[in-house]
């Protein structure tokens, strides 16, 4: 039979499309990740990759038995945190996926309160994009992920948690006046910051432009909140900022003035998500808990 250790070399050289690239990610030399790959094929008497100079691609044969090897080095990991959690549901380390649009300015008093409940739980907190993440989730390179809607997966419990307001922030000196409402029609043409596309928030602000006739300044992608942050007050146009991050000790309104719009509603749904199958559900619906509580609280 094939051994996981086999199947996790072939996810990673599917993953990365290189040998030399999943040795590294594998932590093993080259030739042996190779002797184990090939050991494989030999095993189940099919040939699972092309091999070339410039890399590895999966046969079609071998592409099916990665979707499942995905499945099953997933529950071999969900089987590891059963049995670390066998006397105590919250006890072991979770891999916690979240945006960077939402993590740094929520997750610190969480984690903090979450300790002192869960003394032995430990949280491995990773950022990154969520459509990335929502496939790590999938297929067990996380645990757990705390981010915005929409999210999907036929094998995810997906939890809503709350929803966060979206402020339109300008520099102090821009001419609208942050102290009356100013009619949509105020906004036509003015340009707005967003974040690399790829992000939800980046997404919603390129709706929020076309609704009122702003422009989504491309040359000026920010890489972060912060990055936003900057740009907005030293001038260079609006941005889109969510409610948690302008309460935020890190974030905050220095530079910055919200302004008020006729009918401005926006906001962002922000969701829990789990495989569905995964053993240590109860600690997951206790972090979903607290995440709720504490988001209430800030933004009450």
């Amino acid at each position: 039979m094939p051994t996981l250790r086999q199947l996790e070399y072939l996810v990673t050289i599917a993953d990365t499309g290189s040998f030399a690239l999943a040795a590294r990610v594998a932590r093993v030399s080259q030739p042996t990740l190779s002797q184990q790959v090939r050991a494989l094929e030999d095993r189940l008497g099919a040939r699972l990759l092309e091999r070339s100079a410039s890399g590895a691609m999966l046969t079609p044969v071998g592409r099916t038995i990665v979707a499942t090897a995905r499945r099953m080095l997933s529950d071999a990991s969900d089987i590891v945190a059963l049995a670390a959690g066998a006397s105590n549901s919250l006890a072991g380390i979770l891999r916690l996926g979240t945006t960077p649009t939402l993590g740094p300015y929520l997750l610190s008093p969480i984690i903090a309160e979450l300790h002192r409940m869960a003394p032995n739980l430990r949280l491995h907190v990773r950022e990154g994009i969520p459509d990335e993440q929502m496939l790590e989730l999938s297929r067990g390179d996380i645990d757990v992920m705390l981010g915005p809607l929409p999210m999907s997966g036929d094998d995810l419990t997906i939890e809503p948690l709350f929803r966060e307001p979206l402020h339109l922030v300008a520099a102090l000196d821009h001419p609208i006046d942050s102290a009356a409402e100013a009619p949509p029609e105020a906004l036509a043409g003015t340009p707005l910051l967003t974040l690399d596309p790829r992000h939800h928030l980046a997404r919603q602000a390129a709706e929020i432009a076309e609704r009122y006739g702003m422009t989504v300044a491309p040359d000026y992608y920010g890489t972060s909140l912060d990055s936003l942050h900057q740009m907005v007050a030293s001038g260079l146009g609006l941005a889109l900022l969510p409610g948690l991050y302008l309460r935020s000790d890190v974030g905050g309104l220095a530079g910055l003035k919200i302004l008020s719009v006729q009918n401005w509603r926006a906001h962002r749904s922000i969701a829990i998500a789990w495989r569905r199958q995964s053993p240590m559900s109860a600690a997951f619906r206790l972090i979903a808990d607290h995440v709720q509580g504490c988001a209430r609280q800030l933004l009450a």
